[in-house]
C-alpha cells in the first residue's frame, strides 16, 4: 500500500469519527441553566468543546488506521486481489 493510500484511508476514517464525536458534550442553554441572550437560538451550544474533540478525533482515527495497516501487511485484508482478480490465476 502506497503512502497516498494511506493518507486517503487516514482523511477519510478521520472525517468519518469527527462527525461521530462532535455531538459529545454538547449542552444548549437551558440543559447549562444559563440565560439566552435576545437574537441567539436556544437550542445553540454553550461551548463547543471543538478542541479536545479534534484531538480524540485524531486519536480514535491513529488506532482505526494503524489496526487497518496491520491487518492488511499481515495478509488478514487483501483489498486488491479481491476488487480486481487476476485473471491469470485460478
Amino acid at each position: 500500500m502506497s503512502w497516498v493510500s494511506a493518507a486517503a484511508i487516514f482523511f477519510i476514517t478521520w472525517w468519518t469519527v469527527l462527525f461521530a464525536v462532535l455531538p459529545f458534550g454538547v449542552r444548549n442553554a437551558a440543559e447549562a441553566g444559563t440565560q439566552v441572550e435576545e437574537g441567539h437560538d436556544s437550542g445553540a451550544p454553550v461551548a463547543h468543546g471543538l478542541g479536545w474533540k479534534l484531538l480524540v478525533t485524531t486519536a480514535i482515527t491513529v488506532v482505526i488506521c494503524v489496526a487497518f495497516l496491520i491487518l492488511f501487511h499481515n495478509g488478514f485484508l487483501d483489498v486488491v486481489n479481491s476488487l480486481f482478480p487476476d485473471p491469470g490465476k485460478s
